[in-house]
């Protein structure tokens, strides 16, 4: 038996969760079973776990998009028993049993062994959020973005992409703008670096196609008019890198920044991007994050402490990253 998050749908468009023990007989198809001692609350979880959207598609479901442990039983060469090892995304706590749980069984594809420079909690104060920021950082880099070009604008800089992204960008030499909406917590996100704050309401409303260049490059997890309103605002030949929709799906915009400025439009999917570029984000997030970022980010919880949470995150109240030790 192990402790789990379980969601069950007692009635359609119902969402119930609730901390239980669970047989690991229950556990779904996989090919490596892993002992998590870590694991994450990030907004998709949250979103699963008030059902606001559908993000489960069966139930029951254990949710938890990310998870950190060691290895119980493997079927699969590549791992074996005490390996440290984690996982982002690749669709658990969606259609397969996720980690916020202290079991969990998964196809061993889509394991990564934990950097060595990382301990668990490391790792997942980092989590799917932070993996993600890299990503986008990456993207920018990729796109020839380099400190001389101007300042970066990261939206959403309270959440966990937003953090971890003004924190990498910061110690890359960047003048990092941070976009929120929470004024009262400037000192923190001057601590982790952000030269200037942007407040949300600045771009959260529809605005004009094309607007005053600001921006060499930006990282938006916000989506909606905020998206629209960086696009508009970003200078000649710059690039925006999207991997989110706190504020909505929809993208209200023009075409205008794209073809009379030359604006580039990068998305960032974290789901299921390859291994190789995976791996390519785990190490440099071990080489380039400070470990006093993730202590001054991150807030530790338990299992049972997740469905009283999940609506807090979602409402914009919690800073940075939620980590859950499943022992608690």
């Amino acid at each position: 038996m192990f402790k789990a998050l379980l969601l069950t749908q007692p009635a359609p468009r119902e969402t119930h969760a609730e901390c239980v023990e669970i047989d690991e007989s229950r556990l779904p198809e996989g090919t490596v079973r892993v002992a998590v001692s870590h694991s994450t609350l990030n907004y998709k979880d949250a979103l699963a776990i008030t059902g606001r959207s559908p993000v489960v598609r069966q139930f029951p479901m254990v949710p938890g998009i990310d998870f950190a442990g060691t290895v119980i039983d493997s079927e699969d060469e590549r791992f074996r028993p005490g390996d440290a090892v984690l996982l982002n995304g690749w669709g658990v706590g969606e259609t397969h049993w996720g980690g916020l749980a202290q079991q969990a069984r998964v196809n061993g594809d889509w394991l990564i062994r934990r950097p060595e420079a990382f301990s668990a909690q490391d790792v997942m104060a980092i989590g799917t959020a932070g993996y993600t920021a890299m990503l986008c950082v990456m993207a920018l880099q990729d796109r020839g973005v380099a400190p001389a070009d101007g300042p970066v604008l990261v939206t959403g800089a309270n959440g966990g992409v937003g953090s971890i992204a003004v924190a990498l960008l910061a110690r890359l030499g960047f003048e990092v703008h941070a976009s929120t909406g929470r004024p009262e917590q400037a000192a923190h996100l001057q601590a982790l670096g952000a030269a200037q704050i942007v407040e949300r309401g600045s771009l959260d409303a529809p605005g004009k196609p094309l607007q005053k260049e600001r921006w060499a490059a930006a990282v938006d997890s916000v989506g909606s008019h905020t998206l629209a309103n960086v696009c508009a605002s970003v200078r000649y030949g710059g690039c925006v890198a999207a991997c989110g929709l706190a504020q909505g799906m929809d993208l209200p915009a023009t075409v205008a920044p794209f073809i009379l400025r030359g604006v580039s439009l990068l998305g960032i999917d974290s789901v299921y991007a390859p291994v190789q570029r995976r791996e390519r984000a785990w190490q440099r997030l071990a080489q380039e994050l400070p470990r006093e970022v993730l202590q001054r980010n991150t807030e530790v919880a338990g299992l049972a402490d997740v469905v009283a949470l999940a609506p807090r995150l979602l409402a914009g109240q919690v800073r940075g990253r939620v980590v859950v030790d499943t022992a608690r």
